[in-house]
């Protein structure tokens, strides 16, 4: 029985989740400009300025970079545990 999880599929889901996280809070600015994440934005994605379509796409791939650096991160670690905790039946 295999343990442990697929570092491409957490790596590929994560990164879609931020990217798609990060496109509709761009649209939320858009809509509710008074309520715009910008300042955020400024401190997680280095070279990130509102709003050009350059920076969209700076945006797209800091965000979908940042979900595989939580993949390459965090799957071989659950992986680990995962192989060396014993259930309990």
């Amino acid at each position: 029985m295999k343990t442990g999880i697929s570092l491409t599929a957490v790596g590929h889901a994560t990164s879609l989740f931020l990217a798609v996280a990060f496109i509709l809070c761009v649209l939320w600015g858009l809509l509710l400009p008074e309520y715009v994440m910008y300042p955020s934005w400024r401190i997680l994605l280095p070279g990130f300025e509102w709003l050009s379509w350059r920076s969209f796409i700076l945006g797209l791939v800091e965000s979908w970079s940042y979900g595989w650096y939580f993949a390459l991160i965090w799957v071989p670690i659950y992986n680990f545990f995962a192989g060396h905790t014993k259930t309990v039946s």
